[in-house]
């Protein structure tokens, strides 16, 4: 009975905190399906150069995941991928979902951003990224950031 309750909630609270517009500016449901390494990241070609991209939660990285059935791995393929701006290994963690958003791509037609806390040695700040795992886009490099050398 507890579990029926906390969900019921759950759902009233989400769905009067979702605006009925998204605010999200970079969806590309054209956006190719990327490739994946033997490696197991992702293959990324593209840098960004827009400085909000991944850093603003209007700009998350678009990951989608519906065609897995594990919401995280998108995530973990795109993060693997990449290294700090002098090639560092990074280390990540989730710190929170937060900033709902409405999208046709959930059963309760509202998603959720992953905040992830990036650091690697030597650095004098942890970066956050925001990374949706709902929508579709071009995924690129943050900037700041570059490409794992495998």
């Amino acid at each position: 009975m507890k579990k029926i309750v906390a969900f019921i909630t759950l759902i009233i609270l989400t769905t009067s905190c979702v605006s009925t517009k998204s605010t999200i500016q970079n969806i590309d449901d054209n956006a190719p399906i990327p490739q994946i390494s033997q490696h197991n990241t992702f293959v990324i070609t593209e840098f960004s150069k827009e400085a909000k991209y991944g850093y603003n939660k209007d700009y998350p990285i678009n990951v989608f995941y519906r065609n897995t059935l594990n919401e995280s791995i998108n995530q973990e393929r795109f993060l693997n991928a990449l290294s700090g701006p002098k090639g560092e290994k990074i280390t990540f963690k989730k710190l929170e979902s937060c900033c709902p958003f409405p999208t046709k791509r959930s059963e309760m037609g509202a998603g959720f951003l992953d905040v992830y806390e990036v650091t690697w040695q030597g650095q004098k700040k942890p970066v956050v990224l925001y990374l949706n795992i709902y929508e579709k886009g071009v995924l690129m490099v943050p900037v700041g950031l570059a490409l794992k050398k495998f």
